[in-house]
C-alpha cells in the first residue's frame, strides 16, 4: 500500500455517539459539524417554530417528533483529522439499529444529561461498547442548568457502569452560577459566556488561577480546587492504553445546547481516539486496515433516503485498502461481482459522489436488492466474510393487511424494503400467508406505518397480537403442524426458516417438556 494510502487511513476517527433521549446527543453532533465547518448554522433540536431541525434528523417524522430513529453518517475535517460520526438512534426502540452500528465504529461517545446521570438507555448501549472493548469518551452535558454533583456524577460511572474514570477537566459552578471548566488537561480555565479574547485563563505551577480575577472571590471557584486536590489525590491517573482497551473513560463537562466545551472535547478527543481498527473474519483471522485489498461489510440498508428516487442505500463499514468509483466488488455471501459505478457519501439527507474511500469511512452503495444487512464485500479475489452483526428477538407483533386491497403490490414491495433495514421483522403464517410483523418497540411500528403511508403510498391496517416469545428451531426436519395449538403459533420468517411464536414462557416450557427432541433457539 502506498504512503499517501496508509496516511489517509491514519487520518480517520469513526465514532457513535450514544445517550438516553434526550441527553443532547442529536445538538451535540450538530456543534461538532459546525466546528468542522459542514454547517454554518448550528440550529437547536427545540427550534421546531424557527423550521429549524437538526442537520442529522432528515426523516419526516424525526422532524415531527423532535427524535432521531436512523442512524445518519456525517463526515468532516477538522485538525488534520477525517471524521466520521454516526449519529445513532436514541429512542429505546431502536436500540437494535444502534447495536449495529457500534459494530462500524472505532470508540464511542456517550452523553451524560448532568441532572439525570446514568439512564436505562445509556447502560444498554455502554454495555455493547464494553463487550466489544470500544473506547469511551462521556461528555456531561447541560451544565448551563441545574444538576447532580460532578464528584456523585463521577461515582456514578464508576459504580453503574463498572468502568474507571479520569476527569479532564471540572465545572466550576453549575446552572445559572456556572463559570466555566477547569481544564486539567490543557492546564488552563476556559470561562463561560465570555469574549473570545478572554476566553481561557492561565494557572500557574500550583494549579491556582495566574491572574487576578473576580472568579477567585466564588464559593464555586473555592469548591472546583478543592474538588481538583481530591481528584489529584485520590482519582484515577490518566492511562492511554486503558483508555484505547476501553477500561478508563476520559470525562468531559459542557453545555452543547450553548457551545461550551465542545470544541475543548473535541481537540482533546482527536488525541486519544484510536485510528481504524482491525475487524475478525467469522475464521476469527484478523484484517488489518492497511492491507491493500479493498475490504468492508454493511451494517445498515436505508430506503427512501431520497423520496423523488425510492432508492435504497447499503452502508458500508470500509475495514481495510482503498474504494475507488468503478472498481469490482464481490458480494462475499452469493459469490457475485458488481461493478461500483454509483457510491456515496453523507451528511444526514446531503449526499455526494464519492470517488475515492478508504478504510475507517462509511460509504452507501445503492442497491437494487443484492445486500443484506451483515454482508461482507471485498475487492480482492478472496472472498471471506466478516463476523456476524447481532440480530436480536423481536417481543412485539402486529398482522399487517393494506386497506385499499389494490394497493396490495405497493404494500409488499414497501414491506420487503423496510423490512431489509432491519428495524422490523417479516414473518408469514404457513398456508393464508398473512403477513405479521416482529419488533423490539412499538415505535418501530408507528414508523412503519408512517413510512408506508409517505413514501408509498399505502395505508395500512394494523392488528396487535401482543408480545411473544419467539424461537427458532435447529432441526426443522422433526417439527410438525400438529405441534402448534392456541399458544403457539407456527410461522416462517423471510428467509423461510420454521418459527414458533409462543403466548409466553410458560408455553415455551410447556411445548419443551413436551417435545424434548425439538431444538429451540432464540436470537440474541
Amino acid at each position: 500500500m502506498d504512503i499517501k494510502t496508509q496516511d489517509e487511513i491514519l487520518k480517520r476517527r469513526t465514532f457513535a455517539i450514544i445517550s438516553h433521549p434526550d441527553a443532547g446527543k442529536t445538538t451535540i453532533t450538530e456543534k461538532l459539524l459546525y466546528f468542522g465547518g459542514a454547517i454554518r448554522d448550528a440550529g437547536t433540536v427545540k427550534g421546531k417554530k424557527s423550521g429549524k431541525f437538526a442537520t442529522s434528523d432528515w426523516m419526516e417524522i424525526e422532524k415531527q417528533r423532535g427524535i432521531s430513529v436512523t442512524s445518519s453518517v456525517m463526515q468532516f475535517d477538522f485538525n488534520d483529522c477525517r471524521i466520521n460520526i454516526l449519529d445513532t438512534p436514541g429512542h429505546q426502540d431502536f436500540s437494535e439499529d444502534t447495536y449495529r452500528t457500534l459494530m462500524a465504529v472505532d470508540s464511542a461517545v456517550m452523553i451524560v444529561d448532568a441532572a439525570k446521570g446514568i439512564e436505562a438507555q445509556t447502560l444498554k448501549l455502554f454495555k455493547v461498547c464494553r463487550m466489544r472493548g470500544i473506547p469511551i469518551f462521556t461528555f456531561i452535558n447541560k451544565l448551563d442548568r441545574q444538576g447532580k454533583e460532578p464528584l456523585e456524577l463521577m461515582e456514578e460511572l464508576e459504580e453503574v457502569l463498572g468502568i474507571q474514570s479520569y476527569a479532564m477537566n471540572w465545572p466550576i459552578g453549575m446552572g445559572k452560577e456556572f463559570l466555566g471548566i477547569y481544564d486539567r488537561y490543557n492546564n488552563r480555565i476556559e470561562q463561560f459566556r465570555t469574549e473570545e479574547e478572554e476566553r481561557f485563563l492561565p494557572l500557574d505551577e500550583d494549579g491556582e488561577l495566574a491572574v487576578d480575577h473576580s472568579m477567585k472571590q466564588t464559593s464555586y471557584y473555592t469548591q472546583a480546587m478543592e474538588d481538583i486536590m481530591l481528584l489529584n489525590e485520590a482519582g484515577n491517573d490518566f492511562d492511554k492504553e486503558k483508555v484505547l482497551a476501553g477500561d478508563l473513560t476520559p470525562v468531559f463537562f459542557g453545555s452543547a445546547l450553548t457551545n461550551f466545551g465542545v470544541q475543548t472535547f473535541l481537540e482533546t478527543y482527536l488525541q486519544f481516539a484510536p485510528t481504524p481498527q482491525p475487524r475478525h473474519t467469522n475464521n476469527e483471522e484478523e484484517v488489518n486496515p492497511l492491507n491493500e485489498e479493498f475490504s468492508g461489510f454493511i451494517f445498515k440498508i436505508q430506503a427512501n433516503m431520497n423520496p423523488a428516487h425510492r432508492d435504497r442505500i447499503a452502508f458500508v463499514r470500509i475495514v481495510s485498502g482503498k474504494f475507488e468509483r468503478g472498481m469490482t466488488i464481490t458480494l462475499a455471501r452469493t459469490g457475485k461481482t458488481f461493478k461500483v459505478t454509483q457510491s456515496t457519501q453523507f451528511l444526514a439527507d446531503d449526499r455526494e459522489t464519492v470517488e475515492t474511500a478508504v478504510a475507517g469511512d462509511i460509504i452507501g452503495l445503492y442497491d437494487v436488492g443484492n445486500y443484506q444487512i451483515g454482508d461482507t464485500v471485498v475487492g480482492g479475489k478472496k472472498a471471506f466474510q466478516y463476523e456476524a452483526l447481532p440480530q436480536f428477538t423481536p417481543e412485539l407483533f402486529v398482522k399487517v393487511t393494506a386497506k385499499n386491497v389494490l394497493k396490495s403490490k405497493h404494500f409488499h414491495k414497501g414491506i420487503l424494503q423496510l423490512v431489509q433495514e432491519g428495524a422490523i421483522q417479516y414473518y408469514k403464517t404457513l398456508h393464508t400467508e398473512e403477513v405479521i410483523l416482529g419488533a423490539v418497540g412499538q415505535l418501530q411500528f408507528e414508523v412503519f406505518e408512517h413510512r408506508m403511508k409517505n413514501e408509498y403510498n399505502v395505508e395500512v391496517r394494523m392488528e396487535p397480537i401482543g408480545s411473544k416469545v419467539a424461537r427458532w428451531i435447529e432441526n426443522e426436519e422433526d417439527v410438525k403442524e400438529s405441534m402448534t395449538g392456541p399458544r403457539s403459533m407456527l410461522v416462517k420468517d423471510r428467509y423461510d426458516n420454521y418459527v414458533f411464536l409462543f403466548e409466553n414462557e410458560f408455553a415455551t416450557r410447556w411445548f419443551q417438556d413436551k417435545y424434548e427432541h425439538i431444538k429451540l433457539y432464540n436470537l440474541l
